[in-house]
């Protein structure tokens, strides 16, 4: 089974990150069923465990005033940026359900993000010695995940409509010569909404791991 909770309004990284473990642990524990959590950032950029300080290309002290936080977290991978217009989704599942292996997981949040791109007509690919999933050699999703005792947290980040200006501030995942992209930038006035977009990424999670039980929750924080 999955639970699904759907936020309504951008969420502050740290609140989001504080509801990952609760639930984390929760699975673990067996006391609650995997779950997935799908939402927009308030805007923020996060560094990974393996992220150079160097790739923010700003004073930090100036971000403030621009609405901007920093957060550094314990997920895989460099710098990235998260903020509305942006789908984020955590997935929290136990992956003795399926195969503990931290590559086999990273493919599988790859393939539902292609077989998404490909609902709307565009040609999603991997880009060799990389994460995430690319479009004629522009980053259009990033992929970062926590694995604890083979509980998932943390996940992916797609670009639906967002502020792209504030990816001029940052060296994206840490990849100078790659530019990023969006389904705005793709599609235009025919970029789907951002709800739509998040109904069909749970669609394809659901598809592709095969969890077809519906359990949901729905909050405006």
């Amino acid at each position: 089974s999955l639970e699904v909770r759907r936020y309504d309004s951008p969420v502050p990284y740290p609140d989001a990150y504080a509801e990952q473990l609760r639930i984390r642990d929760a699975v673990a524990k067996g006391e609650r069923a995997n779950s997935l959590l799908l939402l927009e950032h308030t805007p923020l950029f996060t560094l990974g465990r393996n992220a150079h300080e160097e790739h923010l290309l700003m004073d930090p002290a100036r971000l403030p005033s621009l609405g901007v936080d920093v957060q550094h977290v314990d997920r895989g991978g460099d710098i990235t940026y998260h903020g509305p217009g942006q789908l984020v989704a955590y997935p929290i599942l136990n992956l003795r359900h399926w195969e503990c292996s931290v590559s086999w997981y990273l493919r599988m949040l790859e393939d539902v993000l292609i077989e998404l791109l490909r609902s709307y007509g565009i040609r999603g690919e991997r880009h060799r010695g990389f994460t995430g999933v690319w479009i004629d050699g522009a980053k259009i999703a990033a992929v970062g995940v926590g694995i604890r005792d083979w509980i998932s947290y943390h996940g992916i980040s797609l670009n639906v409509a967002p502020n792209m200006e504030h990816w001029r501030m940052i060296v994206p995942c840490g990849i100078p010569d790659k530019p990023v992209t969006s389904l705005r930038l793709l599609l235009g006035d025919d970029c789907p909404t951002f709800k739509r977009v998040r109904d069909e990424f749970e669609r394809q999670f659901r598809a592709a791991f095969q969890l077809s039980d519906l359990k949901d929750s729905r909050t405006g924080g």
